[in-house]
């Protein structure tokens, strides 16, 4: 399977962003698929997770209450709605499928198929 992310850009501070996660090659049905972002000099840090079964929502703890992660398994779309940004978001964000056994897991290690990265750019 691979995955594209779409749907970055350039927001002012308080602003809102949808990012999206396309999925092709195969379902993602199955599959729990997450968010990281990262910024130069740095590691992958967690943004949200969100399991396909009984779509259990995991949130990094900077996103929660921001951030929403929603899935259209029919679609092989899972979205990551970004609301009241702060400079502090600015990052490339990427989408990526969890390894299956890792339950629960924000190390970005347990997860293997990643998409490209988008940036993401918030102003102050």
């Amino acid at each position: 399977v691979q995955l594209v992310e779409s749907g970055g850009g350039l927001v002012q501070a308080g602003g809102s962003l949808t990012l999206s996660c396309k999925a092709s090659g195969g379902t993602i049905r199955e599959d729990t698929i997450g968010w990281f972002r990262q910024t130069p000099g740095n590691e992958r840090e967690f943004v949200a997770s969100m399991t396909s079964k009984y779509d259990l929502k995991y949130y990094g703890h900077s996103m929660k209450g921001r951030f929403t992660i929603s899935r259209d398994n029919d679609k092989n779309l899972v979205q990551l709605q970004m609301n009241d940004l702060k400079p502090e978001d600015t990052a490339v964000y990427y989408c990526t499928r969890r390894l299956p056994g890792k339950y629960g897991s924000l190390r970005a290690e347990d997860y293997d198929v990643w998409g490209q990265g988008i940036q993401v750019t918030v102003s102050s």
